[in-house]
């Protein structure tokens, strides 16, 4: 059930300068504030604080257009203040997403050009948001004037761009954080005294460039738009041509919306992974396209085989054997990297039927390199429409220039009308659009298991930074020779951490039937109900979450490098109890013991952490 309440106009504020110097708006709880104002010669800047202490301190906000900055020597007028409270389904960290915040638009006037636009910002209670939007017409190049400074004492997580989107996670505090480092969003900083956390990232990214960010050496993130980003080595690698182009800025026709810009907030991290603005700005899907939005028939979750990382015979007849697996593990979808562009379509339609007859649905690969118009989208779409091939691996778009954001969104319509799936590799941060295109079951944008190891420290890191974002293909769940640093427990513990709608395993799927806790993995869904974040987590140190699908509760911990004596009190379990099973490590990084109790919300779990170890617990009605 969908509720909106939009109520705009319960205050003008005074038109001019003198009577307008600060306008502020707060969370419906009273404990996020976002103030906006105007400092020296009229330069427009924010601020925001949490239960009364700073998470971003007075900083620059504004834009530029054609040049000409739009955030200094400004007025400020009108302002237009609403109400929004929604609810829709999803799949997240919890099945049901809700919108709540106070908002409010301020009309602002540019003295020298007399030029005017919008402000709108958002307080939610975990969070604000802020955009600008600029009439106009004819073509427009905006840029970005807008910083993030942290509070003093603030310990940050980031990530370069040099790999894009697929880097590893440095730990710094604020004062150490030097000038020019890049920093690939979500970025994540803790508050001095542990007064909260909170990250930094964009929403509602359409038909504009992705934003990164840049340190000052001052205690400042300082937005940057696709063009000034230095081009990534995957894409210097693949599109050597482009790379001159992707550094102009891009045109916008018309009116400027720029994306949201986003600063999640909470006392802790299960209310940052549980916080839902940034798919709360994007827009809700198109019905004429998707008639029940994401419940709408042939979008389907899932799980699924992949013969890439862990070995597999890969012909046609290895196929057939794959999807067999697949069905006697219970999985929904066997991913074909490249090789099948050998066949004909007959042989592929052939795989497909085999396929279908086991529950089995065919996801193919494609580089993104064959798909450079929408002539080329179409076909490729069409040969799987006309095959039964159920949605489309693409890969390899590693920029944020505008020229390959507009690309996504080319895409995931053509495909739409074809009834395909979508699964996004090398590709940037989700900015909320799996809301709008609620066929994009999966988005890499992450360092995952085609990475080399160790893997330990990085896992129990992507919860609390990148995975803030949104989905994130990590590909989890590898027993042999990708193992590094960690366990069998902590391999399977990933699988219910680091997820997404479609849901990809890395291991040999006769692997997995062979594994011990086989019967664990196949029982672990791709979507969920509810998310609990226990307290005993730490960001780069453990991740302890759990998950509710219907009746059943599962119980996932993953452990950094320094091995670790844990006590976890059941009482997120309902009332009554529970038949489970616990799957802990062993003396061996290769094995799991496996033990079958009867518990309750009232008991306590000892669990006894190995370096990179892991722990996993299903509690069943």
């Amino acid at each position: 059930m969908q509720i909106r309440i939009l109520t705009g106009l319960l205050m003008a504020a005074a038109s001019s300068l003198a009577a307008a110097q600060t306008v502020d708006v707060f969370s419906p709880d009273g404990r996020v504030e976002l103030h906006a104002s105007l400092g020296e010669k009229g330069r427009l800047q924010y601020a925001v604080a949490f239960r009364d202490k700073p998470v971003i301190e007075t900083s620059a906000l504004g834009i530029t257009v054609d040049g000409a900055s739009l955030g200094e020597g400004v007025q400020i007028g009108k302002v237009e203040r609403y109400q929004v409270q929604e609810t829709y389904p999803w799949y997240g960290a919890h099945a049901t997403a809700t919108d709540q915040c106070n908002g409010l638009k301020i009309a602002m006037t540019h003295i020298a050009t007399r030029s005017t636009f919008a402000l709108e910002l958002r307080a939610c209670n975990d969070g604000i948001a802020f955009r600008h939007i600029v009439p106009g017409e004819g073509k427009r190049i905006p840029d970005e004037a807008t910083t993030f400074r942290l509070p003093a004492g603030s310990t940050v997580w980031y990530h370069d761009t040099e790999g894009h989107y697929e880097g590893i996670h440095v730990r710094k505090g604020i004062a150490s954080v030097p000038a020019g480092d890049w920093a690939a969003p979500p970025v994540t900083f803790r508050l001095a005294d542990n007064a909260g956390y909170a990250a930094i990232t964009e929403g509602g990214l359409v038909q504009y460039s992705g934003m990164a960010l840049q340190t000052d050496g001052d205690g400042s993130f300082v937005a940057r738009l696709g063009h000034s980003v230095p081009a990534c080595w995957p894409f210097r690698l693949r599109f050597k041509q482009d790379v001159e182009r992707m550094t102009r800025p891009a045109s916008v026709m018309g009116t400027i919306t720029t994306p949201w810009r986003i600063v999640m907030i909470g006392p802790d991290l299960n209310t940052l992974v549980n916080c839902d603005i940034v798919h709360n700005v994007a827009s809700p899907p198109d019905p004429k396209l998707f008639p029940d939005g994401l419940k709408t028939s042939w979008i389907k979750p899932g799980r699924a085989v992949w013969a890439y990382l862990d070995g597999g015979d890969r012909t046609f007849e290895g196929m057939k054997e794959f999807s067999r697996l697949a069905g006697e593990l219970g999985f929904e979808y066997n991913l074909l990297e490249g090789f099948w562009s050998k066949w004909p379509e007959s042989q592929l339609k052939e795989l497909v039927d085999f396929s279908r007859d086991r529950g089995v649905r065919i996801i193919l690969w494609k580089s993104r390199a064959e798909l450079g118009n929408s002539q080329n989208v179409r076909e490729f779409f069409a040969m799987c429409s006309l095959t039964g091939v159920a949605g489309a691996k693409i890969d390899f778009f590693d920029h944020e220039n505008k020229e390959v954001v507009d690309l996504y969104e080319m895409i995931l319509r053509e495909a739409a009308q074809y009834k395909l799936i979508v699964d996004f590799h090398g590709s940037n941060k989700p900015t909320g659009q799996e809301r709008t295109w609620p066929n994009e079951l999966g988005l890499e944008g992450i360092r995952g298991m085609e990475g080399q190891p160790p893997w330990a420290r990085h896992d129990v890191t992507l919860p609390f930074t990148r995975m803030l974002a949104g989905l994130a293909d990590y590909t989890p769940t590898h027993f042999t020779r990708k193992l590094g640093d960690t366990t069998w427990a902590h391999q399977i513990a990933n699988a219910v951490i680091l997820t997404a709608p479609l849901l990809v395993y890395a291991s040999h799927p006769a692997n997995i039937l062979a594994n011990p806790a086989a019967d664990m993995v196949k029982s672990i869904p791709s979507v969920w109900d509810e998310t609990v974040v226990l307290p005993v987590s730490d960001i780069g140190e453990v991740a302890a979450f759990a998950r509710r699908k219907g009746n059943a509760w599962f119980l996932a911990i993953t452990n950094g490098p320094n091995a670790r004596n844990l006590v976890i009190d059941l009482s997120f379990l309902g009332v009554g109890s529970y038949t489970s099973t616990l799957i802990r490590d062993t003396g061996e990084a290769a094995a799991v013991r496996t033990e079958h109790l009867v518990l309750s919300r009232t008991d306590v779990l000892h669990v006894d952490l190995r370096s990179g170890g892991g722990f996993v617990a299903r509690f069943a009605r």
